[in-house]
C-alpha cells in the first residue's frame, strides 16, 4: 500500500504545483511558450479532469466581485483522507 500513499502524495504535490503555477499564469502574463506555461498546461491535463466531477457537484462560490474555486481545497482534502486510511 505505500505504492498508492506514494502516488496520492505526488499528485497532491502535483496539484499545489497547479494552483501556485495558476496564479503565475493568470496574474504574471506569462507567454504562451513560456516553459512555466508548459508545464502549467501539462498538469492542467492531469488534474483538470478529476476536478470536473467535483465542479459539477460544488460550484466556485461568490466572494465579492470573484469566484473562489474550492475543488482543489476538496480533492486534497479527500485524497489525504484516504491515504491515512490506507494500512501502513
Amino acid at each position: 500500500m505505500g505504492l498508492i500513499r506514494q502516488v496520492i502524495q505526488l499528485f497532491t504535490l502535483a496539484m499545489l504545483a497547479w494552483i501556485v503555477l495558476s496564479y503565475i499564469v493568470a496574474f504574471g502574463r506569462v507567454a504562451y511558450d513560456h516553459p512555466v506555461r508548459k508545464v502549467y498546461d501539462f498538469l492542467s491535463k492531469i488534474i483538470e479532469p478529476v476536478l470536473r466531477p467535483i465542479r459539477a457537484v460544488i460550484p466556485p462560490v461568490r466572494v465579492g466581485g470573484t469566484a473562489l474555486d474550492l475543488s482543489p481545497l476538496i480533492l486534497i482534502i479527500g485524497l489525504q483522507l484516504i491515504a491515512g486510511l490506507l494500512p501502513a
